[in-house]
């Protein structure tokens, strides 16, 4: 019994080491009065200040980036106003017209770790031929960028250039419509596509480009989603529910392309097509192969002549042309035309005076006693005058 008893309390003892112990919270681990105050931003990026990092960068830090040819004279323009921007923050920039460079480094004077890497972007978006007034607007905290490549999303060229030229649309209206709902920068320049502002913004911009150069979605669609999901956010009673049942839904729709007309082909024949004849062939079929040098070029020479006499003929006519006056219009005999409209005139006018002769023969004709006692019987018909007394 004593035995057994001691294996259960050493078990019991086992399993009270396995219970997970409660930690021990020490004095850094008691609740602060700021962990619950709704006043409190956490996601707000606070402005570096010097005091931060009063020493200094240990290392020094540079990035250096290639730009084209056609931006040499612009950035020589523009550099001045860049190296003062820099230098607020203590950077110091370098252009290098030799080898076509820009070059951005850390001093003594630079305290923020991260403006360096926002120099490296601003030499980026100069590079894609962003405005320097808008590039230097990187340096602020807010602000990002992203330089979306679109080179090698489309291996047609002329495909390309289509679909790039959707991104941008007519008169840049697609672009501007972009730029106001994501509230982004955007340019579109040879393979690339610059973009800076937040990063909520960026991400839909690169989405958006994305499904234009892959034939996904026409940026249009992208444009109407964005228009209804702004609208939708304004209502507070949809803040949690699901959206998609109110975005539309755009289905893809095979253009039929036209097809190329292929040649027809020829039915296939084991035999070589026949030999067309040479030039000695054809001078033995006409017999000219057996004619002396001297009776050959006395041919020749009458062929050269026959062609002469042909060719100065037809000029002769071409310079005669220029004198042969120009066929006179044919004037219409107007007066056959007068003569026939007087006849049919006067065939009227006789028609109209055969009439008129025959009612007053048959007015002539009338008898004299009918015509009295037809008129005493119109008289008596009519009623007499009642006098007013």
């Amino acid at each position: 019994m004593g035995m057994s008893d001691a294996v259960m309390n050493q078990d019991s003892g086992d399993d009270i080491d396995k219970i997970p112990k409660p930690k021990h919270k020490g004095k850094h681990d008691k609740p602060k009065p700021w962990d619950e105050d709704p006043n409190i931003d956490r996601w707000k990026i606070e402005k570096f200040d010097p005091s931060w990092n009063e020493v200094g960068m240990l290392e020094v830090s540079s990035f250096s980036t290639l730009f084209p040819v056609y931006r040499e004279k612009y950035l020589q323009e523009a550099w001045p106003l860049i190296k003062s921007a820099l230098k607020e923050f203590g950077i110091s920039c370098e252009l290098n017209l030799v080898e076509g460079s820009m070059t951005v480094s850390t001093t003594r004077k630079t305290r923020d770790p991260y403006i360096i890497v926002k120099a490296r972007d601003l030499i980026k978006l100069l590079s894609r031929s962003v405005p320097a007034s808008q590039a230097i607007k990187i340096l602020d905290d807010e602000m990002q960028c992203d330089i979306i490549k679109i080179g090698n999303l489309v291996r047609n060229k002329e495909r390309f250039v289509k679909r790039r030229q959707n991104l941008v649309g007519p008169n840049s209206s697609t672009l501007k419509a972009l730029e106001i709902l994501t509230g982004c920068y955007i340019l579109v320049q040879g393979n690339t596509v610059a973009s800076m502002g937040s990063f909520k913004g960026l991400k839909q911009v690169r989405r958006i480009v994305e499904d234009c150069m892959q034939n996904k979605m026409h940026p249009v669609y992208n444009i109407k989603i964005l228009m209804m999901r702004k609208e939708l956010a304004k209502d507070p009673t949809l803040a949690s529910e699901n959206w998609d049942r109110f975005l539309p839904k755009f289905k893809k729709k095979n253009v039929k392309q036209k097809k190329v007309k292929s040649k027809e082909k020829k039915p296939y024949t084991p035999f070589p097509p026949p030999q067309p004849p040479s030039k000695i062939d054809m001078q033995l079929e006409t017999g000219e192969y057996f004619l002396s040098d001297k009776k050959k070029s006395a041919k020749k020479w009458q062929e050269k002549q026959d062609k002469q006499a042909e060719k100065t003929a037809d000029n002769k006519r071409k310079r005669e042309a220029a004198f042969v006056p120009p066929e006179e219009p044919i004037k219409q005999d107007t007066k056959s035309q007068d003569v026939a409209s007087d006849v049919a005139a006067m065939a009227m006018s006789l028609k109209k005076k055969a009439k008129e002769f025959g009612k007053r023969k048959s007015e002539e004709n009338v008898n004299a006693e009918a015509y009295i006692s037809g008129s005493s019987e119109q008289a008596s018909r009519k009623k007499p005058k009642r006098h007013r007394s």
